[in-house]
């Protein structure tokens, strides 16, 4: 007679099958290591998602200031003129705030550190009107201002 395999089943003292405990084991630890697959294949793909907007932001706010220094430059270049421009910004980013600054002429207020930086040709001393700094409120992720240049004027102002 052929030898059962250890987890075959068994009769108990009753006559009764009894269940094969081994079976149970394998399937048990089965569906244990699949749930912590399925865990950690949830985390990772959060991580990821939460890299991904947060590179998202980052490119917002280097969009805007690469777009506001071209459109100082192209207001600069002109004689005199005046132009509304509107921005996409993250709304982590409360208000965009021009100060009067060696390193840096400005800032964004958030409660998140993120840098400011420095654009070219406009007339900081103007906008900032003695004040510490003159601030820009951003609208649902929307930051509008006005660019002017009078006549015979060499830098561009920034209005609200």
């Amino acid at each position: 007679m052929k030898k059962r395999a250890a987890c075959a089943r068994t009769r108990n003292s009753l006559g009764k099958l009894a269940s094969c405990k081994c079976a149970q084991m394998k399937l048990s630890f089965g569906m244990i290591f699949s749930i912590f697959l399925i865990l950690i294949f949830l985390a990772v793909t959060g991580y990821f998602i939460a890299k991904f907007i947060n590179l998202q932001k980052t490119v917002q706010i280097e969009t805007f200031k690469n777009d506001l220094q071209a459109n100082v430059n192209t207001m600069w270049q002109s004689q005199q003129g005046s132009r509304k421009v509107t921005y996409t910004l993250p709304t982590k980013i409360n208000a965009v705030c021009f100060i009067d600054d060696e390193y840096e002429n400005f800032i964004f207020k958030s409660k998140e550190m993120i840098g400011g930086g420095t654009i070219d040709n406009i007339d900081i001393e103007n906008i900032t009107s003695g004040e510490e700094e003159y601030c820009i409120e951003n609208i649902d992720g929307k930051v509008s201002m006005t660019l002017v240049k009078d006549y015979g004027e060499s830098l561009v102002k920034i209005i609200k």
